[in-house]
């Protein structure tokens, strides 16, 4: 039974999660220690786009950070990156 690869399978992720993981990691200044989770989802909820990308950004130290882009992963741009993270907050942010 073959295990399938791709988008759904987190041991191999797709070449595009990894050119965005980059992203993230470059426009954030992330450390090694830092973990960074991109999936994209199926969105059942009315009035959402059928698929959405998650991005979880997950610090050693310090609180995780989320953002979720209402579109699929491979229609992703690294300026679509640029505005969610560096110009919104992370979902479940506190206001400073």
């Amino acid at each position: 039974m073959p295990l399938g690869f791709g988008f759904g399978n987190p041991a191999t992720p797709s070449p595009r999660l990894r050119e965005l993981k980059e992203a993230v990691r470059a426009l954030l200044d992330l450390d090694e220690d830092t973990a960074v989770v991109i999936r994209q989802l199926a969105c059942t909820e009315p009035g959402c786009p059928p698929l959405e990308t998650v991005v979880a950004v997950l610090p050693m130290n310090g609180p995780p950070r989320r953002w979720t882009l209402h579109q699929p992963a491979d229609d992703i741009t690294k300026a679509d990156l640029k505005t969610a993270l560096l110009t919104t907050a992370p979902e479940g942010a506190r206001p400073a």
